[in-house]
């Protein structure tokens, strides 16, 4: 009784709500963006890091369904993050999306080339990337 069919499998792996990185380093943004991530069920944060450093290690040895970063983060920047992500594939294989309060032009075109589509103006648009994560798990399922 201990054999799972595929079909078991699968449906198990879309009961699962997705993985989410969020690398912000501040506590306040961190809780109310993990509040809204967690609150439908589909998705959950389970990691957090505040510095490129730490954000860097726990891709390097955990697997997420989505990443979530901040451009201005402690001892460095979000774009250190961006850099590993596409240099291990990971923008393409997973969502990834930057919330920041840097939304100058400049900076969305550096997060293009990064292979980041969705940017986020943080005091304009802090739902939409909620919405663009839920898209995201409702497109996974």
């Amino acid at each position: 009784m201990g054999n799972q069919t595929i079909d078991d499998a699968r449906s198990d792996t879309a009961k699962r709500p997705l993985r989410v990185l969020l690398i912000e380093d501040s506590p306040l943004i961190r809780r109310s963006l993990v509040e809204a991530i967690d609150a439908s069920g589909q998705l959950r944060v389970t990691a957090f890091a505040d510095s490129p450093g730490d954000a860097i290690a726990l891709l390097a040895a955990e697997t997420f369904d989505a990443v979530i970063v901040d451009l201005q983060l402690k001892r460095g920047s979000g774009i250190e993050v961006l850099a590993y992500l596409q240099e291990k594939g990971l923008v393409d294989s997973s969502f990834a999306a930057v919330l920041t309060n840097h939304a100058l032009p400049a900076y969305r075109e550096r997060c293009l080339q990064y292979g980041v589509r969705h940017f986020f103006d943080k005091s304009l648009e802090f739902d939409r990337v909620i919405d663009a994560l839920h898209d995201y798990a409702r497109e996974r399922v």
